[in-house]
């Protein structure tokens, strides 16, 4: 959880403490990292825990899972590559033993190496045209040919590899076409419609008058187009067509999905906990923590209720410790366990490791905090070395969520910020949907907040898809007669928004980032979105750590 001070590489002489953070920095930015010794996987971190000391001048790491337990000594840690290509090399020692050894933390075991990717892809464009050619008795199909395609990387236009693009050409008329195989992972195809909008917005750019593009035809992997047909029903139809097809890779064989299906909207809310008698029950697990929090940092700790049976204790978003309420043994004794670290790293606190929190909290408030501008307009060069922190720059868009969440006001004025969650969880399908803000205006209507603090095409469409999920439950109000009940409905019986009538208008949606952080991509994807979609992008100043301010905003201009 503790990020390294250099970070650029490490010293051929590393402390403990270099090792350490060094390890805890890269075991925070890939949770789903493997380690790996001589080429075979040992632990998979999703699942396996580890814990890691710098008692008695040494660098321990200890990992387990159900089937081992290993302890090392660390004397070196060594970055390389980067992004899903990183890898953390350790040189480690056993107990009683001088001679080193290796141990490997892999960022990313994906399923398939590069080269087997790449000759995945490749395979699969070839299938992509027989199918095609196999689809030709079909009226969609009939007389239309493929023109250009390809998955070459094109960055400057947001295209990567894993989609295959191109056209169908029938003289002067043309579809633009994408698709993806089914070895791709589910993100990779749930992003599809984003990479289509753009594919057809660049092949419409670039017809020179030659062809007139109808719209966008999709191919996806069979059963693997529920979220892609949920998002197509809110896409506009006076913009372009949309068409929605699976393709069976065993068999070649295309079918077309309605693309006013709106897909399995088959979701559910969880119930708001009673924050009061939460509180309330783990007031003394709670004072016990905050004793443990120094003077200073206390003020600065944000105490959130996640449920019934668990509080977390957050530093700018950034969760530190929980309470939660266990059981004992084999009995239904409830207990309140406290918990600190975060991922494979947690922790239950006892008194033997009380120092251990009290350390982890100094450092976090020392590191992880806003900073101001001085008397010239610009900050001292410890200031610039402690934002260059990864510690300070880990998980923004939950910084970013602790303050909006404090006066979602900033944002609107006329946002409530007496009535404002956070992690409302909906599921549909196979897919556990997470929404960042849920709040309401002054006249009761739903406001659905998405938010970005990092560059991300797929901005856009994410936040449709959860105001997909709140509208669906937000019409769930209509009385035994039929006639709508809003006021009361599926929120409220849920413990949402106590004493105030919604609206019966549909769901705001705001899409709000820092201004520099918003990729190009998003406005050409909004504007193939159904006016039906009441959308605004907000967009903030870049030290919104330190102050929250609009720059500038866009609206549906279709509203």
């Amino acid at each position: 959880m503790t990020p390294s001070r250099a970070a650029s590489g490490i010293d051929a002489q590393q402390t403990p403490e270099q090792i350490a953070e060094a390890l805890e920095e890269f075991l925070a930015a890939h949770e789903r990292a493997v380690v790996a010794e001589d080429g075979r996987g040992l632990f998979d971190l999703s699942s396996a825990k580890y814990s890691i000391t710098t008692e008695h001048g040494r660098c321990t790491l200890q990992l387990w899972d159900d089937a081992r337990n290993i302890v090392r000594r660390v004397s070196a840690a060594t970055p390389r590559g980067a992004g899903n290509a990183a890898s953390l090399r350790l040189t480690v020692h056993r107990f009683g033993q001088s001679r080193p050894a290796s141990l490997d933390i892999l960022a990313d075991q994906g399923r398939h190496t590069p080269s087997t990717r790449d000759a995945i892809r490749r395979r699969y464009l070839k299938v992509l045209e027989r199918a095609a050619l196999r689809a030709a008795g079909q009226e969609e199909w009939g007389g239309w040919k493929i023109d250009g395609l390809r998955a070459a990387m094109d960055l400057e236009k947001s295209f990567g590899p894993a989609y295959a693009r191109g056209s169908l050409v029938n003289g002067q008329q043309a579809w633009a076409m994408i698709g993806a195989n089914g070895q791709e992972s589910q993100a990779t195809i749930d992003g599809i419609l984003t990479i289509g909008v753009l594919w057809l917005a660049h092949c419409r750019e670039n017809a020179g008058g030659r062809r007139l593009y109808r719209g966008l035809r999709i191919i996806v992997p069979r059963g693997m187009a529920v979220l892609t047909a949920s998002r197509l029903a809110w896409m506009n139809f006076d913009a372009a067509q949309w068409e929605l097809w699976e393709l069976d890779e065993r068999t070649e064989e295309l079918t077309r999905r309605d693309a006013a299906d709106h897909g399995n909207l088959a979701t559910r809310l969880l119930h708001a906990p009673d924050v009061t008698a939460t509180r309330e029950g783990f007031a003394d697990a709670a004072a016990r923590m905050m004793a443990l929090v120094p003077e200073p940092a206390r003020e600065m700790v944000e105490q959130r209720v996640r449920s019934a049976a668990e509080m977390a204790f957050l530093l700018h978003g950034l969760e530190f410790a929980r309470v939660r309420i266990g059981y004992t043994g084999q009995s239904f004794n409830r207990l309140q366990e406290i918990t600190f670290g975060s991922g494979a790293n947690e922790t239950p606190l006892t008194e033997e490791n009380a120092d251990a929190l009290r350390n982890l909290v100094t450092r976090l408030c020392d590191r992880r905090r806003p900073f101001g501008i001085g008397e010239n307009g610009g900050r001292g060069e410890g200031a610039k070395r402690a934002i260059a922190d990864p510690l300070y720059r880990m998980q923004p868009e939950r910084w970013l969520e602790s303050v909006l969440r404090r006066d979602v006001s900033v944002i609107d004025q006329h946002l409530d910020a007496k009535h404002v969650y956070t992690q409302v969880a909906a599921f549909a399908a196979s897919d556990r949907g997470m929404l960042d803000l849920l709040s309401v205006d002054r006249d009761g209507r739903l406001a659905v907040i998405e938010l970005k603090a990092d560059d991300d095409l797929h901005l856009a469409l994410q936040g449709l898809d959860y105001w997909i999920r709140v509208r669906w439950h937000h019409m769930q109000t209509a009385d035994a007669s039929g006639s709508p009940a809003f006021g009361l409905g599926e929120f409220q019986r849920h413990g949402y928004f106590p004493g105030v009538r919604l609206s019966p208008a549909a769901p705001k949606l705001y899409l709000v980032a820092p201004a520099l952080r918003i990729h190009p991509a998003t406005e050409t994807v909004l504007r193939y979105l159904s006016p039906r979609v009441d959308w605004e992008l907000i967009a903030l100043n870049e030290r919104w750590r330190e102050e929250v301010k609009v720059v500038w905003r866009k609206k549906n201009e279709a509203k």
